[in-house]
């Protein structure tokens, strides 16, 4: 027979709710959300400006061009009406350096003709095709204007050269001081923006798991009993885990992503509307290939959770378990059985990443695609004149920089599934209401010990039942015996009478006040019983007995020598301070049942129950 597997559905892509939830969390920390909000932003624009600035470095440093334009009269007269109106616009662009009867306009300029038009000019002699270099005449060229081809530029010496550039050379330095500080500045803000995200998820996890553990520990035995110890404790690391990670890895940089990928948008129709029409185009198939990979990784992840979910849960019961499954002689059984479960695991886990196999290459070759469209539709702007190189090659990193937060948004889908479905599990449990009602402890209270059952009735599941109608009385300092078959119900006299599980009929009285009225503090200080299964704390041995009171080192040895507990803890080599394993697996049974007595007396209660 299959073991127990716990397959909570994971469906949640999106909740509302659950996000809410979280974010009543985050109020606290609302100064360093805001700051790492900030920081995004800042370097969100920062990495835009990046492509810009080279954009100008290119074209007004390093390679400025000027198209040299004759407007002599007697070659005017040729064009037609709406040629000589062009040339106007032209002659009359931005930054045109007029030198009569020539004007030289930079190539940055997009001047927005058609290939006709710029034959025309060309066939007329008033449009030269070869590239010039021209300045105006300010203090950086000695106070003349001039121009010059690019090929007779070439062919100067380096002093004229430089001398003739110099405007051109301090441009240069400018910018690339610029780009060094908007780098630092994105740097800074990245960090801040990290440490902030990582600030914030880690203080809300701290806090859901202060909340879960104190949650956990307040509920009902019965609960507890029901719910898998490893299930409540992937509650408290595993789930809480998961949303840490939906901060750190979700929020910030999905916010980062679409913010990137906006502000690509919006800066490629600054530099050129008809190049960044050609890139939203190219968005369609991005965005089907994007939406069936999130519904193909959605069921590869549910395939996965349930896969891991079923070794866990073998794992679980088969280690603790081992000296049984070694008694009976089932090791080849049970690593059948787990074969069979890793075997699910891994086909799960192998469909999970054939879904990214196959998105990242589409999305790869879908931005190769792009970038091919950008070239060849940018080239001919440029050959045509209504582009620029640097502008050309701003595009071209400008698509590389909204591809990659394309595939980043995918890949962090399956975060966001694991932290809504962690969340779902995490507030399921805080919102478990099975708790023993307790009532408010009075300042003073003296318990003298004496225990009533009247007509008590109990089980631990509804319609099995395990005490009915018991009574008895037991006075104070009185000693009684209950004596029954495995099974019969003596331990569960232990467990009702200190409140671990509450009785279905009849009434349970401590000195004549029912238990129900009193404290769960004050009724389980006064009433400790010493378990059939021994637990033991790791620490020392002084430490579990003294288990939290602020006792001396003379009343924890005392303790242990009301119940001959002393002879052998002091033959260890550390004594008390003798530090006992997980499950303290480094002494005796009897060894652990006399420190688990010598705790009941350390604590000194009113009555004292020793379950067989």
């Amino acid at each position: 027979m299959r073991d127990f597997i716990e397959t909570e559905a994971v469906v949640k892509e999106y909740d509302s709710v659950i996000l809410k939830r979280i974010a009543g969390y985050v109020k606290k920390y609302k100064a360093h959300f805001v700051l790492t909000i900030a920081a995004l932003f800042v370097s969100t624009v920062g990495e835009l400006l990046v492509p810009v600035l080279e954009q100008r470095l290119i074209d007004d440093a390093i390679m400025p061009r000027y198209l040299r334009i004759d407007a002599a009269p007697e070659l005017v007269e040729v064009l037609d009406g709406h040629s000589k109106d062009e040339l106007e616009r032209i002659a009359g662009a931005r930054n045109a350096i007029a030198l009569p009867p020539y004007v030289f306009v930079p190539e940055t300029t997009q001047l927005g003709i058609s290939r006709n038009i710029k034959d025309r000019l060309e066939e007329a002699g008033i449009l030269d095709g070869e590239p010039w270099y021209a300045w105006t005449g300010d203090e950086d060229s000695g106070g003349a204007a001039g121009a010059v081809s690019i090929k007779d530029l070439a062919r100067l010496p380096l002093k004229e050269k430089a001398a003739v550039r110099r405007k051109d050379i301090r441009t240069l330095f400018v910018i690339v001081l610029v780009l060094l500080a908007v780098l630092v500045v994105v740097f800074l803000a990245t960090f801040v923006q990290i440490v902030s995200a990582s600030l914030v998820g880690q203080k809300v996890m701290r806090d859901i798991r202060t909340q879960l553990f104190a949650h956990a520990t307040s509920l009902s035995t019965g609960f507890l009993s029901r719910s898998p110890v490893g299930r409540i404790v992937t509650r408290l690391t595993g789930d809480v885990e998961t949303i840490n990670e939906f901060f750190t890895s979700v929020v910030v940089a999905l916010l980062k992503d679409l913010a990137v990928m906006a502000g690509v948008i919006v800066t490629l129709f600054y530099l050129s509307s008809s190049l960044a029409l050609i890139v939203v185009a190219c968005l369609p198939p991005v965005l089907i290939t994007t939406a069936v990979s999130r519904i193909r990784a959605r069921d590869a992840f549910r395939r996965q959770r349930v896969a891991s979910s079923a070794i866990n849960a073998h794992l679980s019961e088969r280690l603790s378990l081992l000296p049984i499954v070694q008694l009976f002689r089932r090791e080849k059984k049970s690593e059948a059985e787990y074969a069979e479960r890793n075997d699910e695991l891994l086909a799960a886990n192998m469909d999970e990443m054939y879904v990214f196999a196959v998105f990242r290459p589409i999305v790869e070759f879908l931005a190769v695609l792009t970038t091919a469209a950008v070239i060849a539709a940018g080239a001919n702007a440029v050959l045509n004149l209504n582009l620029s190189l640097g502008t050309l090659i701003a595009f071209i990193n400008l698509v590389a920089m909204f591809y990659a937060p394309v595939m980043d948004i995918s890949e962090k889908y399956t975060i966001l599934q694991s932290a809504m479905a962690g969340g779902e599990r995490v507030f399921a449990l805080l919102d478990e209401a099975h708790k023993i009602p307790d009532v408010a402890e009075p300042r003073h209270r003296d318990v003298e010990g004496a225990v009533e059952f009247k007509n008590v009735s109990f089980s631990y599941k509804e319609g099995e039942t395990v005490l009915k109608n018991l009574s008895f009385k037991v006075e104070r300092g009185q000693r009684a015996a209950i004596v029954g078959y495995t099974g019969a119900g003596k331990t569960t006299v232990a467990n009702i009478l200190t409140r671990l599980w509450d009785i279905d009929e009849g009434s349970i009285a401590l000195d004549g006040v029912d238990v129900k009225t009193l404290p769960l503090s004050l009724l389980r200080r006064s009433i400790l019983p010493v378990l059939q299964d021994v637990f033991l704390f790791s620490g020392s041995i002084a430490e579990n007995i003294s288990l939290g009171l602020p006792l001396t080192r003379e009343e924890i040895r005392a303790a242990a020598a009301a119940v001959h507990a002393d002879a052998f803890i002091e033959k260890l080599p550390d004594g008390y301070d003798s530090v006992l394993s997980e499950g303290a697996g480094n002494i005796s049974a009897g060894q652990k049942q006399l420190i688990s007595f010598a705790r009941v007396i350390a604590h000194n209660p009113k009555v004292v129950i020793l379950d067989e």
